[in-house]
């Protein structure tokens, strides 16, 4: 073999588990593996996962915080008009920088996969380019999805659509849209219908911003969920943020989940930016504003986190650490049971992967030989500690490394040592 990691834990609770690794594939996984290997690694119980799996992201405007100025409110609005200012000084070099220092960020901490939105909405398409670019350029370390986005409003923006059609005709992998910035609620109903039906055109997948409000009676994830239904794009389709389920009337939400499931629309939350940026016209009690992650769950209905914004005009923070993700979302979904953590850590790992269509994604045999050994046991002690990226793996051969992440106490008083995890 390759490659063998020994004496690994799985996240499905398996433990003293050896994965054997062949021309960049899992040839063999199994307990105390008869195999000798070119490389062999010891993971002393530590927790092997498949890579982490980014379902929303930014990278056009990611890493230009304060250009060209400061988001002072903080809000999404502000953010949006930002990016508006900016969008007209955009350097493609630049940009391309910027997204694949981004890049380097997510290897590190384990994110091999990463579905991110490009604005169509510039009649250049410069960042089109500078992304499809930077997609050429990491294949060989990271799976790079482009989503079509219309980010000032497919019927709301000039030439939104013809561009959106231009970007797709030039590589980008996915249909998105964001119905509830159009200027009238029909308007939103129609960009759907109209993005729905192109995706089915032409065979892609879906992925809207969708209700990403505080208002109540922001319901176009109702129309996503029959145009899925209606042009038979199940699996294919995805609802981002779905904020406005969050201020939804309950009767209304027990008519919708089952909508949603029988359409195989899947939701993806942002915890981190969604605390962030709804709730704003609140006084007290603020609203937390992330969709209803255990009631989708509850439901059948597959749900993702993203990490949204990562120093940019909405967000100042960041690092491209899906457990920190992971971290939020279960608190904000007071998500705290045993099983409930461990499906947080579904959300930005298996779930997002299957989202995106990812092929050969997982820990089986045959599956390509991308994981993460973590500086933790379990799933929840990795959210727990934001753990340690000890190896990171991509097609075999590692890509990033660090060393573990523990604290040696010598204390007055004490009669021995104490050596503990402490994360990252």
């Amino acid at each position: 073999m390759d490659l063998v990691i020994r004496n690994a834990s799985l996240p499905d609770g398996r433990t003293g588990i050896d994965i054997a690794v062949q021309d960049g594939r899992i040839a063999e996984v199994g307990p105390a593996l008869a195999l000798r290997g070119i490389h062999e690694i010891e993971a002393g119980g530590d927790l092997v996962t498949p890579p982490f799996v980014d379902a929303h992201f930014h990278m056009d405007s990611t890493l230009s915080y304060g250009m060209p100025r400061v988001n002072a409110s903080g809000t999404l609005l502000e953010g949006i008009a930002l990016w508006g200012e900016l969008k007209p000084q955009l350097v493609q070099e630049a940009l391309i920088e910027r997204a694949l220092q981004y890049c380097d960020w997510a290897v590190a901490r384990g994110l091999l996969a990463i579905r991110t939105h490009v604005d169509v909405c510039d009649e250049r398409l410069l960042a089109v380019e500078a992304l499809l670019e930077v997609r050429r350029r990491v294949a060989p370390y990271l799976d790079l999805q482009l989503v079509a986005f219309p980010q000032d409003g497919l019927l709301r923006s000039p030439g939104a659509f013809d561009n959106l059609k231009r970007a797709i005709a030039m590589g980008v992998d996915v249909v998105g849209g964001i119905p509830h910035f159009e200027r009238t609620m029909a308007q939103g109903a129609e960009s759907v219908r109209l993005l729905c039906e192109f995706a089915a055109d032409k065979g892609l997948r879906v992925d809207m911003h969708c209700d990403e409000t505080d208002d109540p009676l922001s319901r176009h994830i109702e129309t996503l969920a029959y145009e899925t239904w209606r042009l038979g794009l199940q699996g294919r389709v995805a609802g981002s943020h779905l904020t406005s389920m969050h201020s939804m009337d309950n009767y209304y939400v027990s008519k919708l989940l089952p909508l949603m499931r029988e359409s195989g629309v899947a939701a993806i939350a942002n915890p981190l930016i969604n605390i962030t940026l709804q709730g704003r016209h609140d006084t007290y009690p603020k609203r937390r504003g992330m969709t209803r992650v255990p009631e989708l769950l509850a439901a059948g209905i597959d749900v993702a986190f993203g990490h949204d914004c990562v120093m940019d005009p909405w967000y100042g923070l960041g690092s491209g650490d899906m457990l920190e993700v992971a971290h939020m979302g279960l608190h904000v979904a007071q998500m705290t049971g045993q099983e409930a953590m461990r499906q947080c850590f579904l959300a930005v790992t298996e779930t997002p992967a299957r989202i995106l269509g990812l092929e050969g994604y997982g820990l089986a045999p045959g599956c390509h030989a991308d994981f993460v050994l973590l500086d933790a046991a379990t799933p929840v002690e990795a959210i727990r500690l934001r753990a340690t990226r000890r190896l990171v793996v991509r097609r075999g051969a590692v890509v990033a490394e660090a060393p573990s992440a523990r604290a040696t106490l010598r204390l007055p008083g004490r009669a021995a040592a104490v050596d503990f995890r402490i994360g990252r």
